[in-house]
Protein backbone atom coordinates (compact mmCIF):
# COMPACT_ATOMS: atom_id res chain seq x y z
CA UNK A 1 0.00 0.00 0.00
CA UNK A 2 2.10 2.77 -1.40
CA UNK A 3 0.07 5.28 -1.34
CA UNK A 4 -2.05 7.56 0.55
CA UNK A 5 -5.07 9.53 -0.02
CA UNK A 6 -6.32 12.43 2.02
CA UNK A 7 -10.47 12.59 2.16
CA UNK A 8 -10.35 15.08 -0.36
CA UNK A 9 -8.14 12.88 -3.12
CA UNK A 10 -10.54 9.86 -2.10
CA UNK A 11 -13.02 11.96 -3.75
CA UNK A 12 -12.18 11.34 -6.79
CA UNK A 13 -12.51 7.94 -6.69
CA UNK A 14 -16.60 7.57 -6.68
CA UNK A 15 -17.17 5.44 -9.38
CA UNK A 16 -18.65 7.94 -11.82
CA UNK A 17 -17.59 8.63 -15.59
CA UNK A 18 -15.16 6.05 -15.62
CA UNK A 19 -13.69 6.57 -12.20
CA UNK A 20 -12.27 3.94 -10.14
CA UNK A 21 -14.18 3.30 -7.37
CA UNK A 22 -12.70 3.74 -4.00
CA UNK A 23 -13.99 3.38 -0.70
CA UNK A 24 -12.00 3.96 2.96
CA UNK A 25 -12.64 1.41 6.07
CA UNK A 26 -10.50 1.66 9.14
CA UNK A 27 -7.91 4.31 7.21
CA UNK A 28 -7.25 1.69 4.51
CA UNK A 29 -8.47 2.58 1.09
CA UNK A 30 -10.40 -0.27 -0.82
CA UNK A 31 -11.32 -0.58 -4.49
CA UNK A 32 -14.92 -1.37 -4.87
CA UNK A 33 -14.49 -0.94 -8.55
CA UNK A 34 -15.13 -4.56 -10.20
CA UNK A 35 -17.83 -5.76 -7.08
CA UNK A 36 -20.98 -5.88 -9.38
CA UNK A 37 -23.28 -4.52 -6.09
CA UNK A 38 -20.81 -1.42 -6.33
CA UNK A 39 -21.94 -0.38 -9.76
CA UNK A 40 -21.89 3.41 -10.26
CA UNK A 41 -20.22 3.97 -7.10
CA UNK A 42 -23.23 3.20 -4.86
CA UNK A 43 -24.13 0.44 -2.68
CA UNK A 44 -27.68 0.24 -0.82
CA UNK A 45 -26.82 3.90 -0.63
CA UNK A 46 -23.42 4.28 -0.06
CA UNK A 47 -21.46 6.05 -2.07
CA UNK A 48 -17.64 5.40 -2.93
CA UNK A 49 -15.28 7.89 -1.97
CA UNK A 50 -16.00 7.83 1.07
CA UNK A 51 -14.80 6.53 4.81
CA UNK A 52 -17.26 3.82 5.43
CA UNK A 53 -16.38 2.35 8.40
CA UNK A 54 -19.14 3.18 10.65
CA UNK A 55 -21.31 2.30 7.99
CA UNK A 56 -19.54 -1.29 7.93
CA UNK A 57 -19.24 -1.71 11.88
CA UNK A 58 -22.35 -0.56 12.81
CA UNK A 59 -24.99 -1.35 10.09
CA UNK A 60 -23.99 -3.86 7.45
CA UNK A 61 -24.68 -7.39 8.40
CA UNK A 62 -21.50 -8.98 6.42
CA UNK A 63 -19.12 -6.73 8.40
CA UNK A 64 -15.62 -6.92 7.60
CA UNK A 65 -15.55 -10.15 6.27
CA UNK A 66 -15.73 -8.81 2.53
CA UNK A 67 -12.40 -6.68 2.98
CA UNK A 68 -10.27 -9.67 2.66
CA UNK A 69 -11.49 -9.61 -0.95
CA UNK A 70 -10.90 -6.82 -1.80
CA UNK A 71 -7.79 -4.71 -3.39
CA UNK A 72 -6.09 -2.29 -0.61
CA UNK A 73 -4.94 0.45 -3.03
CA UNK A 74 -3.89 2.62 0.05
CA UNK A 75 -3.91 4.32 2.72
CA UNK A 76 -6.45 7.05 4.05
CA UNK A 77 -4.30 10.15 5.96
CA UNK A 78 -5.57 12.66 8.15
CA UNK A 79 -5.62 15.99 6.87
CA UNK A 80 -2.33 18.16 7.15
Amino acid sequence: MAKTFTREELKKYDGQNGNPAYVAINNRVYDVTHIPAWQDGTHHGNKAELDLTDVLFNYSPHKDRVLANLPKVGTLVGEE
